[in-house]
């Protein structure tokens, strides 16, 4: 007979942390569909917006914290970190308020997880990336040596391991989002998978990191001042098979 996964999540156990500034015109359906999909609870980051995120968010069935000033992407997704660990969730599942992923993609990251017993499961979709990020991601894929097909995915499973660590002084220090994440979740030991699935084009505005050349030449050089400051991390770890990585 077999036996359940003693370090595998269960959806009902997790907290869906939606970081969001300005997505008021696509929130609420996002909101919907992860209860719709994973039955769990909903926190909403209302990160300063200006439109009724945090109002459109609630009557949809989400909490919603709202921050009192703009702390980025990263800043506000580690909020609703702090808060899914404050208040005794067995782990995260975070993604975007814009539409780009799809509610019935959100079980698989728990199959991955409860197989693999991954500390960290990140949901790709390579087909999506743009001209300027398949150039970055080789770029820092020989940077760090992780073996990841996409460092910006916001689509991600954290375990407890992870929120732990996620919530701490540590990942407060720079803009941790996409590579520091991924490297200080490394240099702890935790591992972390990669799984296929589908996602959409944003449905409203456009990517705040890789809106143009300058923004990601900008985003390159402080992503390297980070790895080259954390590249013996890198080298300890290893990838496995395409499409589905592992860093131990």
């Amino acid at each position: 007979m077999a036996h359940p996964d003693p370090f595998a999540l269960h959806t009902a156990d997790c907290l869906a942390v939606i970081p969001a500034r300005d997505e008021a015109a696509t929130v609420a359906a996002v909101v919907t569909g992860v209860r719709e999909s994973l039955g769990c609870a909903v926190l909403v980051v209302d990160d300063a917006s200006t439109d009724a995120t945090a109002e459109v968010a609630r009557a949809a069935g989400a909490t919603a914290l709202t921050l009192p000033i703009g702390l980025g992407a990263w800043g506000a997704t580690q909020a609703g970190i702090r808060y899914a660990r404050r208040n005794g969730f067995a782990g995260v599942i975070t993604l975007d308020a814009d539409g780009q992923h799809l509610p019935e993609s959100l079980p698989t990251l728990f199959a991955v997880q409860a197989r693999s017993g991954a500390n960290v499961v990140i949901g790709t979709c390579v087909e999506r990336l743009s001209r300027a990020k398949r150039i970055a991601w080789r770029y820092l894929r020989a940077l760090t040596g992780l073996g990841l097909t996409d460092f910006t995915s916001g689509l991600r499973l954290y375990d407890s391991h992870a929120v732990e660590i996620l919530a701490g002084p540590a990942a407060s220090l720079l803009d941790y989002q996409d590579i520091g994440v991924l490297m200080l979740l490394a240099k702890n030991g935790l591992t972390i998978e990669e799984t296929p699935v589908p996602m959409l084009p944003r449905r409203e505005g456009r990517s705040r990191v890789f809106a143009s050349w300058p923004v990601v030449a900008l985003y390159m050089l402080h992503t390297t001042v980070l790895c080259v400051a954390q590249l013996d991390t890198g080298r300890r770890h290893k990838s496995g098979p395409v499409g589905e990585s592992r860093i131990c």
